[in-house]
């Protein structure tokens, strides 16, 4: 019996494409103007914290600010600081129109029946809280934030840690098995299957093939799904 849906936001309710192509080139475009204008000191002590790891792992990241920035987010970094920080650039973008968020054309209907079944709606994504809550209230199919319970980032854990997904289990007040998770990523279905999550592997057009697929059902589309 399912009573929680958790799901992944790139590649299984929003185009990478998008992600990528518009949410961090925007990121990349404002990084200067928002440290100089906004700075942050929870985020900036974050990201110090991550180019001192980073110098003494070996590696050569840019010394200055907004440079580091750029180059973590072309490294895809699933570091909190720097989705905290990306979340705050993108509000102001998403406040003025700049942007407007892409989800598949199947995600609106499908959150609008798995809530008249009673079925609990949340989101685990790297990007952070306000990030996410921002795409989802901005979105080509209108406002979907009045679907979504519960939203979780970095700060309950990494995705592909399996302690994660019993820390969200406990947060919705349900079993793992209870729980059913969606995502294109097998290493976060292999993380929620160690706590006995339900698992579907979200098959989008863009996402790229992932080892290990066929151990997990696919889907295409949520209209697929009739939990």
């Amino acid at each position: 019996m399912i009573r929680a849906m958790l799901l992944d936001i790139e590649g299984t309710t929003t185009p990478i494409a998008f992600v990528h192509e518009v949410l961090f080139s925007y990121a990349r475009d404002h990084v200067k103007e928002y440290l100089a204008n906004n700075p942050d000191a929870e985020d900036i002590a974050r990201l110090r914290e991550e180019h001192a790891a980073d110098v003494s792992k070996g590696e050569q990241p840019p010394a200055e600010q907004a440079a580091y920035v750029e180059w973590l987010i072309a490294r895809d970094r699933k570091s909190t600081g720097l989705k905290s920080l990306q979340g705050k650039i993108w509000q102001q973008g998403y406040l003025d129109g700049s942007l407007t968020s892409q989800v598949y054309a199947d995600v609106a209907p499908a959150f609008a029946r798995w809530r008249a079944r009673g079925l609990s709606i949340n989101i685990f994504s790297s990007g952070s809280v306000l990030a996410q809550q921002l795409l989802f209230a901005h979105t080509d199919a209108g406002d979907l934030m009045k679907f979504i319970d519960q939203y979780f980032d970095t700060n309950v854990g990494k995705k592909a840690d399996a302690a994660s997904y019993r820390r969200i289990a406990e947060a919705l007040s349900v079993r793992a098995e209870e729980v059913l998770f969606i995502s294109d990523v097998v290493a976060e279905l292999d993380a929620a299957n160690e706590v006995g999550m339900q698992l579907l592997l979200s098959i989008r057009p863009g996402n790229p093939p992932q080892l290990g697929a066929e151990k997990y059902r696919a889907i295409h589309t949520f209209d697929e799904l009739e939990p």
